[in-house]
């Protein structure tokens, strides 16, 4: 079997051969040698862009069977790793997630970069990690070395990746340098007794600068192709952190000097309708834009004071959420069918509950979607409008003008409504209005902030709400997480730790599932081993055997005895199913559910 390293001379630079490479595939059983003769003509005949293409793309770009692994294609990925093993180098995929681009886009220039095509990806003390796609050239070497005063750790990837990554890390680091080279002498806006000061700052680069513009592009194109839900630029002492929210969880992306964070604020204030000059005080504002796809995308934009300026977050909509189906989000078809039999009945109160981020509004924007048919008049008011969409009339509180959740409710009911969506219930004075809006015969949804479905009673109780009130008026609550799903592309079969299974069904101890899986990581899920987000819910219907139990005095636990009962499943429980499934990982759904109450 023919190796590609051995048709190298030793201490030559020796560029990849298209003939050499598709000889060494033949040789090795991943093509037939009709193929290989077919794709060495056509590269004889490519002009243009096509005839410029490294000799992997090329070959990718045929869509070809790897014959040594039935069902799998010879694509860059692949070709790519199958180079880094024939050279004897390490493959590396780059994930720009996890490269400080402020740290390796200074050891060499672009020109250098896009001349020898390679691309630094890593840099510590001692050596630099530079990868390439031509593993047999090393006349760029000695010279870096020389300048670099580092030892140079070589790794194979994959040259699309190479050239797209090197413009996009230079151009963006051309952008903070430009932006950044305004104002040298403003580096230490720092402590807390400036920060009243920030305002009035007339040194800070201006926020419609080209450089900045380019840096604003960037992270929000970024952030849509690594499919965040949030994006906080945070200001510290000397520089400004870039974090992302990806199914759930912060990544570190990049660090700005602090006055090119200041900029890039100002700008987002500027793109969201907000008061620039204002610092001092917390803002909101909103933003329309198109991700790279086409897809209309909107951006909620919130600051906050801090001690080193101005925080900023943007939570991203995806208008592809209202168009989901309740088994994409994650229900089972008991919850469906149970959560179905509380939002059609003509009138009552209906809760959602859980912490911020749990996907409650998705799944009320998802119902509403269904319930908003032409023969109905659905009205929300919400702090602030998450999602606009066509099918039902939104209004948004304003608490400058004195309207809040009671006042737009007692507004709403003016309107002839059929189903009314409550952002939140957060007083007595809401839940007051909902009661009466459930009382004159409206569908009310809403959501609160407890931690499972009985304790939403209990939150009502303490409000205020008299107990004979919640009796007449709620039809029942769901209580909902979202846990992170197994990637599919790289999920692997496994057994199940029987401790961890016991404390995640306990005290119903259900047998160990079969179908467990474990994540394992793969290009498409970034190497997490996770790629998306599903539901976990914990529905209660308050039954005709519920409502004795809801009480001024109420026994949580006994409510929910009787609501386990009754076939109301624990989050726990809930989430134990997606594991058996194999949909998710028991140490997924211990993080982000509630310790199971004792039935």
């Amino acid at each position: 079997m023919l190796h590609l390293n051995e048709l190298a001379l030793p201490g030559t630079d020796h560029l990849l051969d298209m003939a050499d490479l598709l000889r060494t595939l033949v040789s090795q059983g991943r093509l037939d040698l009709d193929t290989a003769e077919q794709i060495s003509a056509l590269r004889r005949s490519a002009s243009g862009d096509s005839a410029k293409l490294h000799p992997l793309e090329f070959i990718a770009g045929q869509s070809l069977q790897d014959l040594s692994r039935p069902g799998k294609k010879l694509d860059l990925e692949a070709l790519s790793r199958w180079l880094a093993a024939e050279a004897d180098q390490p493959y590396y995929r780059i994930d720009p997630l996890k490269i400080n681009v402020a740290a390796v886009t200074p050891l060499m220039s672009f020109a250098f970069a896009q001349r020898h095509k390679i691309l630094a990806v890593e840099v510590n003390e001692r050596e630099a990690t530079i990868a390439s796609a031509q593993p047999f050239l090393r006349s760029w070497e000695a010279n870096l070395t020389h300048v670099l005063k580092r030892e140079i750790r070589r790794v194979v990837a994959s040259p699309a990746d190479i050239q797209r990554y090197s413009v996009e890390f230079y151009r963006l680091a051309r952008s903070v340098t430009g932006a950044n080279a305004s104002d040298q002498k403003n580096s230490s806006i720092g402590n807390f007794e400036q920060l009243l000061n920030l305002g009035s700052m007339g040194q800070e680069p201006d926020a419609n600068d080209a450089h900045v513009v380019n840096i604003v592009d960037w992270l929000f194109q970024y952030a849509f192709e690594q499919r965040a839900s949030d994006i906080h630029i945070e200001p510290r002492r000397e520089s400004g952190t870039v974090r992302l929210r990806i199914d759930g969880v912060l990544h570190t992306v990049y660090s700005f000097p602090l006055q090119v964070a200041v900029a890039v604020v100002s700008r987002l204030k500027t793109l969201g309708r907000m008061n620039v000059a204002e610092k001092r005080k917390p803002q909101d504002g909103r933003v329309k834009t198109k991700s790279p796809q086409g897809n209309e995308i909107e951006l909620r934009l919130s600051t906050l004071p801090t001690a080193f300026g101005e925080k900023m977050v943007m939570r991203i909509f995806d208008p592809d959420v209202l168009l989901r189906t309740f088994d994409k989000l994650g229900f089972s078809s008991e919850d469906q069918r149970r959560w179905q039999n509380m939002v059609q009945q003509p009138n009552g109160i209906v809760l959602v509950t859980g912490p911020t981020g749990s996907g409650k509004t998705t799944t009320l924007y998802t119902t509403l979607k269904q319930l908003a048919t032409p023969e109905v008049n659905v009205c929300t008011i919400e702090d602030p409008i998450e999602m606009v969409e066509d099918s039902f009339n939104q209004m948004q509180v304003q608490h400058n003008i004195d309207l809040n959740f009671a006042s737009g409710i007692r507004a709403l009911m003016r309107q002839d409504p059929d189903i009314i969506m409550i952002g939140e219930i957060r007083d007595l004075e809401t839940a007051e209005m909902a009661i009466q809006a459930a009382l004159t015969g409206h569908l009310v949804l809403s959501t609160l902030h407890t931690n499972d479905a009985p304790s939403s009673v209990s939150r009502l109780i303490e409000l205020g709400v008299p107990a004979y009130l919640i009796k007449a008026t709620v039809l029942g609550v769901m209580a909902q997480r979202l846990v992170r799903t197994l990637c599919v592309h790289c999920k692997e079969p496994a057994e199940v730790d029987a401790d961890a299974w016991s404390e995640l069904t306990k005290p119903w101890n259900a047998p160990l599932p079969t179908h467990a899986h474990r994540p394992v990581g793969c290009p498409e899920c970034r190497e997490t081993g996770y790629r998306g987000r599903a539901g976990v819910y914990e529905l209660m219907p308050l039954t005709d055997t519920l409502k004795p139990l809801v009480q001024a005095d109420i026994d949580l636990n006994a409510l929910r005895r009787q609501a386990y009962k009754e076939g109301m499943h624990s989050l726990r429980l809930s989430g134990a199913q997606k594991v058996g499934a194999g949909l998710t990982t028991i140490e997924e759904v211990l993080r982000v559910t509630p310790t199971s109450q004792q039935a």
